[in-house]
């Protein structure tokens, strides 16, 4: 009988540290991005800043000019892009921060401004995102999330995605394994 009782109070405690390991912030994971032509287009850190998410970008290959950068709500980036889903919205808000209703959670309230050499290594802060696996607006519900870009710049208000256009590159978002 004791052996029975130490095996389930065994279980029930590796059970709990799991949970509690899976459910502790995450403080940063870098993003590898790829084109929709499967071309390495480079990385998106993020990092952990305490009730807010940085981005690092060192991204390349991508057309001069302004692009809609988005958090969508599934980890798959399978050109064209269709599986990644909607932008990530566990507010249920519509799109945009100029929309009355919006914005969702994964609106970046910002444009990437590409270089004339296809380049952006651009830093910014978003807080309507967390590392935090365990709350409900994480890069990290569900499985992961992936960061799209798209060919166009966001308009901040248009319900579903901003008019951005094509979704030209993606990475996915999830759990570091190490």
């Amino acid at each position: 009988m004791k052996s029975k009782s130490f095996l389930i109070v065994t279980a029930a405690a590796f059970l709990f540290l799991n949970l509690v390991s899976y459910a502790a912030p995450v403080n940063s994971v870098t993003v590898k991005v790829t084109t929709a032509e499967g071309k390495d287009a480079g990385t998106i850190t993020l990092t952990d800043k305490k009730g807010a998410v940085a981005f690092k970008l060192d991204l390349m290959g991508l057309p001069p000019g302004q692009h809609a950068i988005h958090i969508h709500q599934h980890p798959l980036c399978e050109p064209p892009y269709a599986t990644s889903g909607p932008h990530l919205n566990p507010s249920g808000k519509m799109h945009g921060t100029k929309n009355p209703e919006g914005p969702h959670d994964g609106d970046i309230p910002l444009n990437l401004k590409v270089g004339s050499d296809g380049t952006d290594k651009s830093s910014f802060t978003v807080k309507s995102i967390s590392l935090d696996p365990a709350a409900p607006n994480s890069v990290f519900a569900n499985g992961g999330t992936s960061i799209m870009i798209h060919a166009g710049p966001d308009d901040m208000e248009t319900d579903p995605g901003g008019n951005s256009g094509a979704r030209i590159a993606c990475g996915v978002i999830t759990l570091p394994t190490n």
